[in-house]
């Protein structure tokens, strides 16, 4: 199973990226896949998750800004992320996992497949 995440960059405060997910191994429409994201000196946190429907979660952060999407003939996981801030920096990671429980989705210890991260810097 590997998980290739890329699409990171430095971008100014304001601007939008799309971050994607590369899967082999596994059929991305089977899976929960789930965006992290880790800045320097902090945990693993949750950014948004999508489940083998067409449901979605967010973390509160950024609910309204970002979108998950899946492109199942791709078999890539996408993260569109608008209105960049600083506080946005950080180190993404995609994840993927059969059988998570709901209550497990927005914990990284869940996740069975991690992808390398990829930067994410947003100047102000």
């Amino acid at each position: 199973v590997q998980l290739q995440a890329s699409g990171g960059g430095s971008v100014q405060a304001g601007d939008s990226l799309r971050l994607s997910c590369a899967a082999s191994g596994v059929t991305a429409s089977r899976y929960t896949m789930a965006w992290f994201r880790q800045a320097p000196g902090k945990r693993r946190e949750f950014v948004a998750a999508l489940f083998r429907g067409a449901n979605a979660i967010y973390a509160d952060s950024v609910k309204g800004r970002f979108t998950i999407s899946r492109d199942s003939a791709k078999n890539t996981v996408y993260l569109q992320m608008n209105r960049l801030s600083s506080e946005d920096s950080a180190e993404y990671f995609c994840a993927a996992d059969a059988s998570l429980i709901l209550s497990a989705v927005r914990t990284a210890d869940g996740y069975d497949y991690w992808g390398q991260g990829t930067q994410v810097t947003v100047s102000s």
